[in-house]
């Protein structure tokens, strides 16, 4: 059985969230994924999620080509990986060649884990979302 694992705050889940999740789905026989808990996105993106983590975890609970929905508390893809024991790790591929994902990738190899980087849907993103309503509340 080959174990998958994603990550995302999924704030404002929309279509491009849906289209990382299938896909990622079709390449493994069980999806994990992790919801960043409010706490760690706000550490990590310097501002809060506008739907709470328990909202957001029951979101994707709730679609059907996610296995397992846990609680994503750390931002260090190798102990999520000694916790979790997955096989392929996936992740936008907006990240590609990065030096965080260039030295995850090295990292994750030991452990005889894969990267695969996922497109994103062109136009479609959660802080373009938020741009769009914090526009149409200040009424432009």
């Amino acid at each position: 059985m080959i174990v998958g694992y994603t990550t995302g705050v999924f704030d404002l889940f929309h279509v491009g969230h849906l289209n990382v999740l299938k896909a990622a789905r079709a390449l493994c026989d069980k999806l994990i994924v992790g919801v960043t808990t409010d706490e760690l996105a706000i550490e990590y993106k310097k501002k809060k999620p506008v739907v709470p983590f328990m909202e957001r975890i029951e979101i994707i609970k709730s679609i059907k080509c996610v296995d397992l929905a846990v609680r994503r508390e750390v931002y260090d893809k190798h102990k999520e990986w000694r916790k979790l024991k997955f096989d392929i790790l996936f992740v936008g591929d907006d990240w590609y060649g990065t030096n965080n994902w260039n030295h995850y990738e090295a990292e994750l190899s030991l452990e005889g884990v894969k990267v695969i980087y996922l497109p994103h849907t062109p136009g479609t993103s959660s802080t373009e979302l938020k741009k769009k309503l914090e526009a149409e509340s200040n009424g432009l």
